[in-house]
C-alpha cells in the first residue's frame, strides 16, 4: 500500500520539476488537489463506508482505484502537461489512497484492548514505514534500470542526445508506474483474501468472558 503511494508521492514531483520545469512551490501547489481528495475520501470511508460494509471491500476498492491511477500515470510522455496527463491521475489516486488508509489503519487498531493499543498502533506504523522504504528503493531501482536500458538501446539510432534523455526519463517513469499499478492490484488481491469480511465488531457489544463462580472452582479443587 505504502509502496504504491510512495511512487506517486516521489516520482510525480520529480517529473514535474525535471521534465516540466516546475519550481518546488509550484510542485507543492500542484499536489494540493490530491491531498484534498484524499482527505475527503478518508472521511467518506470512516464515516459512511466502514460502518456499512466493513474494511475489506473498502480496502479492495481503494487499491483497485489506485492501480488505475498508476496505470494512467504510466502514459506520461516527455512533455505531458499537468492538466492533461497528471491532474486526473492525482485526483483518482488521492481518492483511492484515502479509502485504503482510513480503512486499513482503522481495522489494524480496532477493538484492541487498551493495554495493547500502543503495540497495535506501533505495529501498523512499522508496516507503514517498511512499505514506504522498500517501495522507494524498489521503484528507484526499476526507474534507473529502465532509463539505462532505454539509453543503451537507442543511443546508436539517435543523434539528439537531449531529446533521447527526455524520452529515456519518460520511459523510466512509465515503467515505475506500471510496476506500481501491478503492486496495487496484488495488494487488492491479498486484502480481499486475508481481511475478515463483514462489519467491524463493536467492542461495547462483545460479551466479556466471565470467570467461573468461586463455588465451582472450590468444587473442582476438591
Amino acid at each position: 500500500m505504502l509502496s504504491v503511494n510512495t511512487s506517486a508521492a516521489a516520482s510525480t514531483p520529480v517529473y514535474l520539476q525535471r521534465t516540466l520545469g516546475y519550481s518546488p512551490i509550484k510542485t507543492g501547489v500542484a499536489f494540493l488537489p490530491n491531498s484534498a481528495v484524499l482527505a475527503i475520501a478518508a472521511n467518506l470511508a470512516t464515516i459512511v463506508l466502514l460502518p456499512r460494509v466493513g474494511p475489506r471491500p473498502v480496502v479492495f476498492s481503494g487499491l483497485i482505484i489506485a492501480a488505475g491511477a498508476m496505470a494512467w500515470l504510466a502514459q506520461l510522455g516527455a512533455h505531458t502537461s499537468y492538466s492533461k496527463g497528471i491532474l486526473g491521475p492525482l485526483l483518482l489516486a488521492g481518492f483511492g489512497f484515502g479509502l485504503v488508509f482510513a480503512a486499513a489503519f482503522t481495522a489494524g487498531t480496532y477493538g484492541v484492548e487498551p493495554h495493547d493499543a500502543s503495540v497495535a498502533s506501533a505495529t501498523v506504523s512499522v508496516g507503514q514505514q517498511l512499505g514506504a522504504s522498500l517501495g522507494t528503493a524498489l521503484l528507484n531501482t526499476l526507474f534507473a534500470s529502465a532509463v539505462a536500458s532505454y539509453l543503451a538501446t537507442h543511443t546508436s539510432t539517435s543523434s539528439n542526445s537531449a531529446a533521447l534523455n527526455e524520452l529515456a526519463q519518460a520511459h523510466g517513469y512509465d515503467t515505475a508506474f506500471w510496476w506500481t499499478s501491478g503492486i496495487a492490484v496484488g495488494g487488492a488481491v491479498i486484502a480481499g483474501a486475508l481481511l475478515r469480511g463483514g462489519l467491524l465488531a463493536d467492542p461495547a457489544r462483545v460479551a466479556p468472558v466471565s470467570a467461573p463462580p468461586a463455588a465451582d472452582l472450590n468444587a473442582a479443587g476438591t
